[in-house]
């Protein structure tokens, strides 16, 4: 089975990687958004505090903003790989009349998976970490609510405006964990890639030493 002139696996692993791309873009961008609303801060690992007076709600501590921004760039060059990576294959469909991936390249790509499991392992837990250390401070300091979510609904003193900040917060944990997911499906897929290109290779192998080993024997 072929599609656009691809190996069935190979088109297979493609849609798997433009579901990463769109996940990069939702994770990266509700991130940034989240910070937006907090006048760029970094609000993961952050401690609030309720306002009596004022009835509003203080952001008294954040984390530094490189720890937001290092969770947004994994997810933007997770994009940027992704959506390059199908580009290129659609355009190797289009020019040439038989695709195949050789076993450097398949290495290669079990690498690239490696490496962005383990960082969207990190960005998943700092995410998560990082978010229910915030809801522990709301929860803890804010009266009458019973839940992170409801803290949205209240006012924030300026020049911070908290609403859809748990939102943004779970929407970017829960793409990198969907991410991350992906790239467990896609790393089974170039394994198996792997194992027919191998299983190739020894039958080329083969069938160019045989002749050299099966010679018809001289007749005296």
């Amino acid at each position: 089975m072929v599609v656009m002139g691809l190996p069935w696996l190979l088109t297979l692993e493609l849609v798997l990687h433009a579901g990463c791309f769109i996940c990069g873009i939702i994770a990266a961008a509700s991130l940034t958004f989240t910070q937006g609303h907090f006048a760029g801060q970094c609000i993961l690992y952050g401690s609030v505090h309720y306002n009596t007076s004022s009835n509003s709600l203080i952001l008294e501590n954040s984390s530094s903003t490189s720890l937001c921004y290092f969770v947004s760039a994994i997810s933007v060059c997770m994009a940027i790989y992704c959506i390059s990576l199908i580009l290129y294959w659609i355009y190797s469909s289009c020019v040439e009349d038989e695709v195949k991936r050789g076993s450097v390249l398949l290495n290669v790509s079990l690498g690239v998976c490696g490496l962005l499991l383990f960082f969207l392992l990190v960005s998943g837990c700092v995410l998560r970490i990082g978010r229910d250390s915030l809801c522990l401070s709301v929860l803890h300091n804010v009266p009458s609510i019973s839940n992170c979510e409801e803290a949205q609904n209240k006012t924030w003193a300026s020049p911070n405006t908290g609403n859809q900040f748990y939102t943004g917060l779970y929407s970017a944990e829960r793409s990198v964990w969907v991410s991350f997911f992906f790239w467990v499906l896609i790393m089974a897929v170039v394994v198996v890639q792997r194992r027919q290109a191998a299983g190739e290779d020894a039958e080329w192998s083969r069938a160019e030493t045989e002749p050299f080993f099966h010679r018809p024997s001289r007749t005296h």
